[in-house]
């Protein structure tokens, strides 16, 4: 199963690492038209011990996946980008109302 991640809802706070602001991410399958809510670490957990796929549309139109990352202090996150010095697509994201 795939899901399209279409807001994330971050928390306001000071954080060295953008990704871990994010609290959750809200989602739609679009193959059922399902949608949902998902915790940060949840969504991390699933895309790589259940080999789940989450993606976003860009703003091109393409199709990004998302790939699960630990920061040292141990905190899971998700993200789009390998390399930290490119912007990543997943932060433009709106946030969730």
């Amino acid at each position: 199963m795939a899901v399209r991640i279409i807001c994330i809802k971050r928390d306001q706070g000071r954080y060295k690492n953008p990704y871990v602001a994010i609290d959750y991410l809200e989602w739609i399958n679009e193959r059922i038209n399902v949608k949902g809510i998902t915790d940060r670490t949840a969504i991390h957990d699933w895309l790589k011990e259940e080999k789940g796929e989450a993606y976003i549309i860009n703003k091109n139109g393409e199709k990004i996946y998302l790939i699960p990352a630990t920061c040292p202090e141990g905190n899971k996150y998700v993200k789009t980008v390998v390399d930290e010095t490119v912007p990543d697509d997943l932060l433009a994201l709106p946030d969730c109302v």
